[in-house]
């Protein structure tokens, strides 16, 4: 029995190594973007310098990889952990990955099912009754059991691939759900990044505004005796009163700002939006890197995760329209069974009871009603929707990096015109400073001195902000550095 079993499994094994080869379309990876730049004018080298620590120019190098945890290059420990944190936290990551464990399994048992024979052992016991007429003796009766042993192979020859396209189309699911998982680590640590340099800049706006503030209403209270004393008109009164109220007005929307920002952060970090152990940021304890990666964009499909997805999406409709195309074809179903039957239980088994069969099913498709022709048309529909998709999803990329190499080439000239205007309103104050000891101005000329330097501040604040945002967006349009994780080598290895 055991040889007949092996017989019968090698059989259908034979038959599924001789089947012929997949129809419908052998998917390949689209050629990458023939261009080899990003923006129309030629592509910057580096930034503009401005004086002092806080003008560093940056530069670009097609040389330079990007490291796995680029958020590090910004030089902050508590952003270091913070962003470590927040990627084995996060519910949305751990969502990510449960879902591609879901894709994987599925991918796996499905494999299973499609392209290997089906073997289950099955085992009945039947007390039955039949009348004597079925042996020719009417008026008669016969009662007996009948015990069943058996094992039964049952297998779906892949003669046109349609079991292979289908495993194909769920290798490819189970790869677009991986990219949807690096997507969310690269997203979730840029917002991580983002949000924390946002803090900081809400940070040091609100302080300048309150500095800006304390410097009107001390403006105003010579405004006021200068009016008390017939020195000032009423307008001019008003005039400082209503610059008061204006500054004092956009100091309440900045403060709910940074708690908005503050939550936010704490979310991203899989913490509540009450933990106080989260850390806030200034300006001061982030370095702006100096030397950023680029790079080219035939590299750059290879590295953003949506655009993989798309790719991987592609994939799934290419085989999809392989499993149409191949529904429209003979399929061949084998089975076969051995076992024994006897009316005893303890005679299982024993000489004479062997009982097998072996067999197999043709099935041509002849008339569907224009179901199959119309399944394997939308298919091929489908495929032209991913394809176009994909696409969509290339010139995104490259959009992205384009615009942020200019953003910060533009960045870099505000702050370096923000920087020249707080050094010129410093060196003004300083002069009015030493001009008011001496009597040469008037206390009012003092104090527009200073709050025309506190905007300068201000401004100059958030210019340094944009340079660090939009630095972090560079890493986010190149693709985060993902190829460089180690666990990410360990994962491509298997």
């Amino acid at each position: 029995m055991t040889r007949s079993v092996r017989g019968i499994c090698l059989a259908l094994l034979t038959a599924a190594a001789v089947s012929a080869c997949a129809v419908g379309p052998d998917f390949h990876a689209p050629p990458a973007p023939a261009t080899s730049h990003y923006t129309r004018a030629p592509e910057p080298t580096g930034t503009v310098s401005a004086p002092g620590p806080r003008g560093t120019a940056q530069t670009f190098s097609t040389e330079r990889d990007i490291p796995a945890d680029w958020w590090t290059l910004f030089h902050s420990q508590p952003l270091d952990a913070l962003v470590r944190q927040a990627l084995t936290d996060s519910p949305n990551v751990q969502a990510a990955e449960a879902t591609l464990r879901t894709a994987a399994e599925t991918y796996k048992a499905q494999r299973g099912a499609l392209l290997l024979p089906q073997l289950d052992a099955t085992g009945t016991a039947v007390r039955q009754r039949e009348p004597g007429a079925v042996l020719g003796q009417p008026g008669s009766a016969f009662l007996f059991n009948l015990f069943d042993a058996s094992v039964g192979v049952t297998y779906r020859l892949d003669l046109f691939g349609a079991s292979r396209r289908q495993v194909e189309a769920l290798y490819a699911q189970s790869d677009y759900q991986r990219w949807q998982l690096e997507a969310a680590r690269l997203t979730l640590a840029d917002n991580v990044v983002t949000t924390a340099i946002n803090i900081a800049s809400l940070h040091a706006q609100v302080a300048a505004l309150a500095d800006i503030i304390a410097s009107e209403r001390d403006q105003l209270k010579v405004v006021q005796r200068q009016f008390d004393a017939g020195a000032a008109s009423r307008s001019d009164l008003l005039a400082q009163q209503t610059q008061v109220a204006d500054n004092e007005a956009q100091l309440p929307a900045l403060e709910k700002q940074l708690a908005q920002a503050q939550h936010r952060l704490a979310v991203l970090a899989g913490r509540t939006p009450d933990d106080a152990t989260v850390p806030d940021f200034t300006i001061d304890q982030l370095t702006l890197p100096a030397e950023l990666p680029l790079s080219v964009p035939a590299k750059l499909v290879r590295q953003r995760p949506d655009v993989q997805a798309a790719e991987a999406l592609l994939h799934v409709s290419s085989a999809q329209l392989g499993v149409a195309t191949a529904n429209l074809y003979p399929q061949l179903n084998l089975t076969g069974s051995i076992g024994s039957e006897t009316v005893t239980a303890s005679d299982l088994f024993k000489t004479g009871t062997a009982a097998w069969n072996i067999g197999g099913s043709l099935t041509q498709p002849l008339f569907h009603g224009g179901e199959l022709l119309g399944l394997k048309r939308a298919a091929r529909a489908d495929l032209d929707r991913a394809t176009a998709e994909y696409r969509e999803a290339v010139l995104a990329a490259l959009q992205d990096v384009a615009d942020t190499l200019r953003a910060l080439e533009a960045d870099a000239r505000t702050l370096q015109a923000d920087l020249i205007t707080e050094t010129d309103a410093q060196d003004t104050l300083n002069m009015t400073k030493l001009q008011y000891k001496v009597g040469g101005v008037s206390y009012l000329q003092l104090l527009n001195a200073e709050r025309v330097f506190l905007q300068a501040r201000q401004n100059r604040v958030q210019a340094e902000a944009a340079r660090y945002a939009d630095t972090a967006a560079l890493f986010h349009a190149l693709g985060g550095g993902w190829w460089n994780r180690q666990d990410n080598a360990k994962e491509t290895r298997q």
